[in-house]
């Protein structure tokens, strides 16, 4: 696995390439593993293009990535990486999508695992009355995504 430290406006985070794809996006505040960072062509593809997006200059993210967990978190990872920029969905709706729209905690929970937030857009789900609601990184994060998207 290769790490590397990205300084952005909203903290420092880091990225994780691993066979040619991004798996993981450390969040501020996140612990990280202990490696060696190291600058690869793609993770510093990354890099360009998380800063870009975070400068409103990017709305959709062209990149090799590769998720990993179960079926049914892929498969609503997949899904949140069809709510179009500047837009959100609610828990139930994005269960609904799925297939399976009993199942609105347990995409909460997958949502929660998302390894790759911002880039599979977890941040644009929100509670059934409009509320803001959990995020990994912490709410304040969540609110300031939105900000940028223009959606809050």
């Amino acid at each position: 696995m290769e790490l590397l430290f990205v300084d952005t406006p909203l903290g420092q985070m880091a990225l994780a390439e691993e066979d040619g794809a991004l798996i993981r996006l450390y969040l501020p505040g996140e612990g990280t593993p202990r490696l060696m960072p190291h600058e690869t062509p793609l993770l510093r593809e990354v890099r360009e293009q998380l800063l870009a997006y975070l400068r409103g200059e990017l709305k959709t993210f062209e990149l090799p990535l590769d998720p990993r967990g179960t079926p049914f978190q892929c498969a609503v990872w997949e899904e949140l990486r069809r709510i179009p920029y500047g837009t959100t969905c609610t828990y139930g709706e994005l269960a609904a999508r799925i297939g399976n729209p009993r199942a609105v905690r347990a995409v909460g929970q997958a949502n929660h695992r998302n390894p790759l937030p911002i880039f599979i857009p977890c941040h644009r789900v929100i509670g059934a009355n409009g509320a803001l609601t959990g995020y990994a990184g912490g709410l304040e994060l969540k609110r300031s995504l939105l900000e940028l998207e223009g959606i809050v």
